[in-house]
This record gives structure tokens, C-alpha cells and sequence, in this order.
């Protein structure tokens, strides 16, 4: 029987957002096509290659809006207004703050919907993982700028410290998936900030301002 009425009208910036939320929970290779497809009002297949091209070329989409909008959490890392530590410092409680809120899927896209692919997806990796790579690069700029004022030494091991706050960064989305209260990451927050202070202190011991 053929359809009466008015087709419902389709909103692709809408569209985008739906998939991104499927994505962030479901992963990029679990998500599957019927799945897009409902998410966007049971539209064609035709329909979604004709907005999209592919699956593929939505996630990117989905990607930049996931970036653009729950991501920018971690633009307190590259806020040079903060100082460095208040910068670091922030970066993580805000990102903790939205990685367990429930009123969307917890943890961070970047980090789950790729965790493991097929070999054939390996770009869909490789796209993450370059996403991910700059927000390392805004954390070792923060801190060659605290040593570059003085307030960490010119002894800081600055490849340790980016790996120790960028490994606890990504360790909140699988916190977050497990129920680990926000009130015990935002504890461990400030237990992770007092190595920060430790260095510090060593600076003003040391008399070292570079």
C-alpha cells in the first residue's frame, strides 16, 4: 500500500547529532545502518547514502560534532587566560563532569567508538587517535609554559607528565562506563594535582625560574 500524507521532513543536522549519540554509545562498527536509519526516521538507505555517502564519511561528521559541542571540555587545556596547573587542572574535572553525565552516553567518544576495529577500519582508528593527539599536544604545550614561568622545574620529565594526566583522562570513560561516581573522580582529580604541586615546590626550592 503506498504512503498517504506528508513524508516527514528531514533535518540533517538533527540526523548528525542522533548518530553521534549512537556512536559515543554503541561504538563505530557496532552502530549498524537500521540502526542509523531508525535514529533518523526510518529513512531509505537510499536516502541515508544520498545525505551521506557512507557510514564511514557520518562518523566523521559525527566526530566533528562531538568536538565542536561535549568535547570542548578539553579546550581548558590549551586556555592560556588560566594558568598552567588551573588549566590542566580544570581540563580534567570538566571532562570528568561530562563523561558522567547520564543525560547523554558516559565516558568520551573519542576513546570507545574504536577501542578495537577490524583491520579494514583501521582509519576509523588512526582518526581517533590523531583527535586524541592533540589534546596531548595542548597538555605538553601547558606544561613547557609552567616551566617556561617558572612554575614547574626545567628538570620536569615532560613526556611522563603528559602521559600521567593524558592516561588519566582516558581512564574516566571506562570509570564512568563502570558507575564510578563523579565525587570519587573529582577526589582522585585532586590527589593526581598534588604531584603537580610536588614539582612545584621543587622549583621554589631550587631557586629555578627559566
Amino acid at each position: 500500500m503506498p504512503r498517504t500524507g506528508r513524508p516527514r521532513a528531514f533535518n540533517r543536522d538533527e540526523a548528525v547529532i542522533a548518530a553521534m549519540l549512537l556512536f559515543w554509545e554503541h561504538g563505530f562498527e557496532s552502530t549498524s545502518l537500521a540502526q542509523l536509519r531508525a535514529s533518523m526516521g526510518d529513512i531509505s538507505a537510499a536516502s541515508f547514502y544520498a545525505a551521506f555517502k557512507s557510514k564511514e564519511a557520518l562518523f566523521s561528521e559525527a566526530v566533528d560534532q562531538y568536538i565542536s559541542t561535549y568535547g570542548q571540555v578539553s579546550e581548558n587545556f590549551r586556555d592560556q587566560s588560566l594558568t598552567p596547573k588551573a588549566a590542566i587542572e580544570q581540563g580534567l574535572r570538566r571532562s570528568a563532569r561530562m563523561q558522567t553525565d547520564r543525560s547523554h552516553p558516559l565516558g568520551c567518544l573519542l576513546v570507545l567508538s574504536a577501542v578495537t576495529c577490524s583491520p579494514e577500519l583501521e582509519h576509523i582508528r588512526v582518526l581517533l587517535s590523531k583527535e586524541r593527539a592533540k589534546v596531548r599536544g595542548w597538555q605538553k604545550d601547558c606544561i613547557e609554559r609552567a616551566i617556561a614561568n617558572g612554575e614547574l622545574p626545567g628538570s620536569t620529565n615532560i613526556p611522563m607528565l603528559v602521559t600521567l594526566f593524558d592516561t588519566f583522562l582516558r581512564g574516566i570513560s571506562s570509570q564512568a562506563r563502570d558507575g564510578i561516581p563523579l565525587e570519587a573522580i573529582d577526589a582522585a582529580i585532586t590527589q593526581l594535582m598534588s604531584v603537580w604541586d610536588a614539582l612545584s615546590a621543587k622549583t621554589g626550592d631550587r631557586g629555578e625560574f627559566k
